[in-house]
């Protein structure tokens, strides 16, 4: 009987290894967040561990989320919310890709997800993996929230269990298994649920800041021009922080004057009076002739600011964005000379007389180049090699436009960028070539 179970031990070791080394790649999913999770308080705002409970009920009484967290691990962190991103972009994936049977139980690499979210790949970023995941499995949430007509409320853990496969001899992670909780993902699963994010939103460091972006992107998000305005009370509830209200109002203020968030412009209505209110609008719809900033950090830059400071400075650029405008041409010569260590003009141009001898390659690419003239050699190579049958040139043209309509997505390798977007068509249409 024992040397059966001797003998069938390895057997299956070797198929968990081939069913996690098989997995295909999402560490370049496009980012979803599931919009019944943005506006409302489903996570504690500090890194400090909450034991207090989360009660939030809508004014008009129609919604109820109580969260509660477990006294050895605390309560979820919207850091921790960045794997529930992860995990509903990857079901969304799943959906794009025209998969059916799709299953609660998630199978990853760990270091994709790690890499997208941008947790780094180091073992202290495992160490804080498993941390977190212990609290999304261990804090429990009660909401009336998609609860069915036979039942007042739902109640239920953001997932219902994980496990790690770790090489026993090298200790290496070999991947993970997560089962998400029914509530969650019934909900990601009603495709209509899930919103587009900035990749910039892992750049955030505040988790009012977090909490902030997801909220206005819920609100904010198909209000065009106008945008949506709330009330700095009514937002105080929504994110069940536990500052004072004075706290919370200061933070708010000091996140609408510095209006860094990816995405969504910030200001400050009625400043001074006792209930101020802030307005949400998404940048893409902002007049680039306009000012959103309600109290600027320093003066607004010329409507025609230079597409090197857009780039070489990224904190002005993601200050005054809505007011720059790209050429993609410009952009494409700048990053080139960037890339090569060459000082840039506003122009982008490079000021060097003499050129690099390192890499060989055409610094300076111009509009109507073809694809090969403008990549470097080892790229173009790869390229043609990796994703062979197609077009390149008319995909520079849509990379180009893509550049001038996002200058905050602006890279500072192009031919490298270039590289991970043909990568993406490729993926998503390579059944068509």
């Amino acid at each position: 009987m024992s040397d059966g179970a001797s003998s069938a031990a390895p057997k299956e070791r070797k198929i968990q290894f081939e069913m996690f080394f098989t997995l295909p790649d999402f560490s370049d999913i496009s980012l979803r967040d599931y919009q019944e999770t943005m506006q409302r308080p489903f996570f504690s705002l500090s890194k400090r561990k909450r034991l207090k409970p989360i009660e939030y009920v809508s004014p008009d009484k129609s919604v109820t989320v109580h969260v509660s967290s477990n006294p050895a691990y605390g309560m979820a962190t919207i850091w921790d919310a960045d794997i529930m991103i992860y995990l509903a972009s990857h079901l969304n994936e799943l959906q794009e890709r025209g998969i059916n049977d799709i299953s609660p139980v998630i199978r990853l690499q760990p270091g994709d997800l790690l890499k997208r979210i941008c947790w780094g790949t180091s073992g202290r970023a495992y160490e804080r993996l498993v941390s977190a995941l212990d609290r999304l499995q261990a804090t429990t949430i009660k909401t009336n929230i998609r609860a069915s007509s036979k039942s007042r409320e739902t109640t239920f853990s953001w997932i219902d269990s994980y496990t790690h496969l770790v090489d026993e001899r090298t200790q290496r992670s070999l991947g993970m298994e997560i089962t998400l909780s029914k509530w969650f993902f019934d909900g990601v699963m009603e495709k209509r649920n899930v919103l587009a994010i900035s990749p910039l939103y892992f750049e955030i460091t505040s988790g009012l800041g977090k909490w902030l972006y997801r909220a206005a992107r819920k609100h904010a998000g198909g209000n065009g021009a106008e945008g949506f305005t709330i009330g700095f009370e009514t937002l105080y509830q929504k994110s069940g922080s536990e500052s004072s209200f004075p706290v919370f109002k200061k933070m708010l203020l000091e996140l609408a004057r510095a209006n860094e968030l990816p995405d969504i412009s910030l200001e400050v209505i009625e400043d001074r009076s006792a209930q101020p209110k802030l307005k949400m609008v998404m940048r893409r719809h902002l007049d680039p002739s306009s000012n959103r900033r309600s109290q600027p950090l320093s003066p607004p830059l010329s409507t025609s600011l230079p597409v090197s400071s857009v780039i070489a400075n990224r904190s002005e650029a993601q200050v005054d964005a809505e007011q720059a405008f790209i050429d993609p041409a410009m952009a494409r010569t700048m990053i080139a000379n960037l890339s090569l260590g060459l000082r840039v003009d506003e122009d982008g141009r490079s000021t060097q007389s003499k050129a690099p001898t390192s890499p060989k390659r055409d610094s300076q690419p111009r509009r109507g180049q073809t694809a090969k003239q403008v990549l470097d050699p080892e790229t173009y190579h790869a390229i043609r090699t990796d994703f062979a049958g197609w077009d390149y040139d008319e995909l520079m043209r849509r990379f180009d436009a893509f550049l001038g309509a996002n200058p905050l997505e602006l890279p500072r390798n192009y031919s490298k960028r270039f590289y991970g977007f043909v990568k993406e068509h490729h993926r998503r249409n390579k059944f068509r070539l």
